[in-house]
């Protein structure tokens, strides 16, 4: 083995990394930063694993990370976000896909013969709370002049911002995302509702003769501001497997979505702002999935890739941030407790609660004046169930990205688990072990967190990785061998 020389290396990610490659078990280290495929901030844990003979208690097989060349084992951070780790946003994508692509055209459990069920494509939109920039066009493709009568080019960061700022209703846009969750599980119920009506029953009736399923994901405007889209599919009372009555069509699911939306409102007290009446957006789009192979732009595998798409985004697209802006130490009070009760100011704050001050943070004006109306409504008594403090950074929303209702099709914990077991099988194969039986046989573990990231030569060795996947991917597109 050749030793280096790394008095005169001036960059501490090669010095880092030359004494990682010099270790004697490099290949271990690298073989664990292959395995996680370029995930860019792993999480690093700490303790050991055993698996046990439970009829003569002989130890069969165990693992510590004290023999690691790190100390530590390295697992995926599992990220949805593409901002935040690129490799396992892809990997959430894919799941996604799959999970939508299951619910329209069947596999992973679910029956082929749901192709065949009324489904329906719609968007819902947030409601207009003032005028905006746009880059608005012609039928034949030319641009026309905005409001303020420029012609904004496709990537003008005027776009989406308000034409008059002073004018601009910033606390109704926060309250909206803060609220879009409720006002979807209100869209649920109505819808429900609606359908029932639409078939002249009631709705124990319809319940007992079909099922609604769905699956949603946000997405954020150019504005700011959350709006869903969502695949919506009728059912036989026991789900996936059963059709719905011939009577339950495309048309009558298609209707109660437009009466449901239509109907849904939330409102908003507070001695502050008065009362505010939160709706969707006149803007609802509701289009009919054709089945996969016919000439129909909206086909199944479109509108799975389309929601797979936007499942991995987050308010980062809007440009905004991805991580939290409330001072970890004082959990955003601005202030820590002595025992007696008496507040100290936070000293990793200086008492302001935020982990970067709105002024140095890298965003546009219009993201800005979002993130301190959250923050300015969030002191509120009135809205402190709603932590717009803590979600000051999503712009207020703070629901899930991706949802699905229980009977849609698989879902997301099925296949990780499938993934998880196909490795296993893959590793004792290539290793050459027994299969243990599990009904002699019970595996004990204990692991600690020790931290998150890689050390700075093992974020090189990681980024080569997430380099070459990216070269293999283009190439297998392009139709490489």
């Amino acid at each position: 083995m050749v030793t280096l020389d790394l008095r005169h290396v001036a960059s501490p990610a090669v010095r880092d990394l030359l004494h990682l490659v010099n270790h004697p078990d490099f290949d271990r280290a690298q073989q664990q930063i292959e395995r996680l495929g370029g995930c860019t901030e792993p999480v690093r844990l700490t303790g050991q694993s055993a698996t046990v003979d439970t009829t003569t208690g002989e130890v069969l097989r165990s693992y510590a990370t004290s023999e690691e060349p790190t100390g530590s084992l390295l697992t995926a951070c599992g990220n949805r976000r593409a901002s935040r780790c690129p490799a396992c946003s892809r990997l959430y994508a894919a799941d996604t896909y799959h999970l939508i692509r299951a619910g329209l055209s069947g596999g992973k459990t679910v029956p082929d013969t749901v192709r065949t069920h009324p489904r329906v494509f719609a968007t819902l939109t947030p409601p207009s709370f003032g005028p905006v920039h746009n880059r608005l066009t012609t039928p034949g493709g030319d641009i026309r002049p905005c409001r303020c009568r420029k012609l904004h080019e496709r990537n003008d960061a005027l776009i989406g911002t308000p034409l008059n700022p002073k004018a601009y209703d910033y606390t109704g846009a926060v309250l909206f995302n803060a609220h879009a969750s409720a006002l979807w599980a209100r869209f649920t119920t109505y819808l429900r509702r609606e359908l029932a009506a639409g078939l002249g029953m009631t709705q124990k009736v319809a319940h007992a003769v079909l099922r609604i399923s769905f699956a949603k994901v946000a997405e954020y405007q150019q504005r700011g501001l959350v709006h869903f889209h969502a695949v919506i599919r009728l059912d036989g009372p026991d789900g996936t497997h059963q059709p719905p009555p011939p009577y339950a069509t495309v048309a009558v699911l298609a209707d109660a979505v437009r009466a449901a939306a239509s109907r849904v409102r939330v409102t908003v007290e507070s001695d502050a702002i008065g009362e505010r009446e939160l709706a969707w957006g006149e803007q609802l789009d509701v289009r009919e999935i054709a089945a996969f192979g016919t000439d129909a732009e909206l086909t199944d595998q479109a509108v799975a890739a389309y929601v797979a798409k936007y499942a991995t985004k987050s308010a980062d697209a809007s440009g905004t941030l991805d991580r939290a802006l409330f001072c970890r130490p004082c959990q955003g009070r601005g202030a820590t407790l002595l025992p007696h009760g008496t507040p100290l100011p936070c000293t990793a704050c200086d008492g302001t609660g935020q982990a970067r001050t709105l002024p140095r943070l890298a965003v546009a004006r219009h993201v800005r004046q979002m993130i301190r109306t959250c923050w300015e409504l969030g002191r509120l008594p009135e809205f402190a169930e709603l932590k717009l403090w803590k979600w000051a950074h999503m712009l207020g929303f703070r629901g899930h990205f991706s949802t699905k209702s229980r009977s849609y099709s698989v879902t997301l914990g099925a296949l990780r688990d499938a993934r998880r077991a196909w490795r296993t099988e893959q590793a004792r194969a290539h290793a050459d072990l027994p299969e243990p039986d599990p009904t002699t046989t019970l595996v004990i573990s204990h692991w600690d967190y020790l931290g998150s990231g890689y050390s700075p030569g093992a974020a090189l060795l990681a980024a080569d990785v997430w380099h070459r996947r990216q070269l293999e991917r283009q190439f297998t597109a392009e139709g490489g061998c």
